[in-house]
């Protein structure tokens, strides 16, 4: 762990560096407007959750793919920020064929039926720089485990688990990713911003809201010295909107 621990703080001192005099328009003090209490009602009844034996199948699966190879985990969002693994190592890494859109409708954890929010994934088409961590060899098992109950909710989101090439500073890794290329009835592709914005600032459940997610992903993007343009504009946008939404001087979120 004190590896990974020197390799962050040398990421943040050089990204404070690489970021001087770049601004999130969402802030703090906004992000804490989008947050108010929320009831977990559940799962929806047509969306039956994995049961332990799908957990220990997918599980030992992903285990035996890597073949002998170090087990690599490429991270884009909330894994950056919030994971759920030990790791040895961390990288920057790339991956092409990938961009960040939020695209998958949510009615649970950051949305409510009532005021259903949006999720990030990895959809099809362009380039994602992001972050692999590479995981400790004990207890990979137990590691793949974890990382399945809170990235895999029914055996269809399985599907969204696969293996990637992610260019890093030493070479290519393979790298295992989750939420890649959903599919299904809760998928809307190619929402504009200003659409997806109005989401974000508006929903909220019993996790959090989705401008609170929104404003951790860019802000620790922008520590390890990752610009997402898309993600940067969202942020302005969902800004905006809060502003809006609570009647704020238009000051308090501009930049």
């Amino acid at each position: 762990m004190a590896e990974i621990r020197k390799h962050n703080q040398s990421a943040v001192h050089g990204s404070k560096l690489l970021m001087t005099g770049s601004t999130m328009a969402l802030t703090d003090e906004l992000v804490s407007l989008s947050l108010r209490p929320a009831i977990d009602v559940g799962p929806e009844p047509h969306r039956k959750p994995l049961t332990e034996a799908e957990v220990e199948m997918l599980a030992n699966r992903l285990l035996h793919e890597p073949t002998g190879a170090p087990l690599w985990i490429f991270a884009y969002g909330s894994l950056i920020w919030k994971p759920d693994f030990d790791a040895v190592e961390s990288q920057h890494g790339a991956t092409r064929g990938w961009h960040r859109s939020f695209c998958l409708q949510m009615t649970r954890w950051r949305g409510t039926r009532a005021q259903p929010g949006l999720m990030m994934a990895l959809d099809r088409g362009g380039r994602c720089n992001g972050v692999v961590f590479r995981l400790a060899d004990d207890d990979r098992l137990g590691q793949i485990r974890r990382l399945i109950r809170r990235e895999v909710g029914t055996i269809d989101d399985a599907a969204t688990v696969r293996w990637i090439p992610v260019t890093t500073p030493h070479g290519l890794v393979r790298a295992l990713v989750f939420w890649a290329g959903p599919k299904g009835e809760r998928v809307s592709r190619k929402l504009p911003l200003e659409t997806v914005a109005q989401v974000l600032a508006r929903a909220c459940g019993h996790m959090g809201s989705c401008a609170e997610y929104l404003y951790l992903t860019v802000k620790h993007l922008e520590e390890r010295g990752i610009r997402d343009r898309n993600l940067w504009r969202l942020q302005k946008l969902v800004a905006a909107e809060l502003v809006a939404i609570h009647g704020l001087n238009a000051a308090v979120g501009s930049h």
